[in-house]
């Protein structure tokens, strides 16, 4: 069964239909082009037969000129810890100074340690020069320099420090190993600059290879700087 709902019209709210067990989603339109990104979002999903309970967050520039300091509202976050699902669109980040990255706020915050990307080719319906492309990125949400360590050393030096922890590694890597076990994934690679940082990246390469010893099924591999055809 399809459930209409239109919400095509950025300047209209958006209105799910109420439908029994709905899932709980926590929505933010965004900045810039946000919003319309978000009700051609919403449009589809509708169109597709999913059953959601949107809960309207705002967070981003909006939030800022209201007086949110921070960028989110603190309904915002009640909502996120209420539903654990966040849809959003691209929010605005501003460029050297006013609040931080809101992405990487709400990752810190609630842990989402995780970022996993999927990357699939649709060829023949869309040219691509690797039409058997099929990868999952995992990458680190917190540590390394994303924990956004920085200081200003004079007016014409900065420096950002790269912090990369035992436990850290060891939660990526068993991550990236139990996702692909789940999906039925052959290879985990591990893409590391150790060769040049090593002791920090030196240190991340040790601990995948410790934890790829859990996981005799999926073979580790080193990561190159070129995609090879999947066999």
């Amino acid at each position: 069964m399809t459930t209409e709902c239109r919400v095509s019209d950025p300047s209209e709210p958006v209105s799910e239909p109420a439908t029994p067990n709905a899932a709980p989603v926590t929505v933010a339109h965004g900045d810039g082009i946000g919003p319309e990104i978000m009700r051609a979002t919403l449009d589809v999903l509708f169109e597709a037969g999913a059953r959601l309970a949107i809960e309207e967050v705002q967070i981003g520039e909006a939030a800022y000129l209201r007086g949110q300091n921070s960028g989110i509202e603190p309904e915002a976050w009640e909502s996120l810890r209420r539903t654990r699902v966040f849809l959003k669109a691209p929010i605005t980040t501003p460029q050297s100074g006013g609040f931080k990255s809101l992405n990487v706020t709400v990752r810190k915050t609630l842990g989402l340690y995780a970022n996993v990307r999927p990357c699939v080719a649709y060829a023949p319906f869309v040219p691509t020069r690797h039409p058997g492309m099929d990868v999952v990125v995992v990458r680190e949400n917190e540590e390394d320099l994303y924990g956004g360590i920085e200081h200003r050393q004079t007016d014409e030096v900065t420096q950002c420090l790269k912090l990369i922890s035992r436990p850290g590694c060891e939660r990526i890597c068993r991550y990236a190993f139990e996702y692909a076990r789940r999906h039925g994934r052959s290879k985990v690679t591990c893409f590391t600059k150790d060769n040049i940082m090593k002791l920090t990246d030196g240190l991340f390469h040790r601990v995948f290879d410790e934890v790829a010893g859990d996981y005799p099924t999926s073979p580790p591999s080193t990561g190159s700087s070129t995609l090879a055809p999947r066999s």
